[in-house]
């Protein structure tokens, strides 16, 4: 007969393993995890966790963890950002900061911000921002860039079929590569900590 498949308690397993390991268990380690006799019966579990997304498969098709065990935090729904208007707390699901701001995982970094030549965009000294390298920079792309021997961070666009880097902020004028131009990655979210 198959074992009764209790979810929480199995989640609760795989964090632990998962915070200790820093990966997810072997069909193996599964078996004397969960109890298991067979590996067709964690092949079976493995199914029901997948459904349900509290394990997924990578690009490469590995298993990896969800944010479920990975201990994302909860997402209780959504609120108001104009007007107020009635709202109630629902548990939606639970979401990875990781996973909702790195598509790529493998290319991507993060550099803190200094200075203040993006502060019309929104990323203000201190901020940490995520950059993806690899990313063709589109013309209205923020990207990370090295011109001619320094490093800076601007909005990438094109005038006449030559690249020009611009602040989001009036003090500062355009940038255009004397000599070279290298592009560090672009970035694609900004994080920023209130307290």
């Amino acid at each position: 007969m198959p074992k009764r498949i209790q979810f929480p308690a199995i989640v609760s397993k795989l964090r632990q393993f998962h915070r200790r390991h820093r990966r997810l268990p072997t069909y193996a380690e599964f078996q004397e995890l969960f109890g298991y006799q067979s590996k067709g019966g964690v092949s079976l579990l493995m199914g029901h966790l997948l459904r349900r997304g509290i394990v997924r498969r990578d690009p490469s098709g590995r298993l990896v963890a969800g944010s479920f065990v990975e201990g994302g935090l909860r997402l209780l729904g959504t609120v108001q950002a104009g007007f107020p208007s009635p709202a109630e707390e629902e548990l939606v699901d639970s979401l990875s900061l990781d996973e909702f701001l790195i598509s790529k995982p493998s290319a991507s970094y993060l550099i803190k911000v200094s200075g203040d030549s993006m502060a019309d965009a929104g990323i203000l000294p201190g901020d940490l921002v995520i950059v993806e390298r690899g990313r063709e920079a589109k013309p209205g792309d923020i990207v990370i860039a090295q011109v001619d021997g320094e490093w800076t961070m601007k909005y990438f666009e094109k005038e006449n079929g030559k690249v020009v880097l611009r602040a989001a902020n009036k003090k500062y004028p355009p940038i255009r590569p004397a000599r070279e131009l290298v592009i560090g990655g672009v970035v694609v979210a900004n994080v920023r900590k209130y307290k």
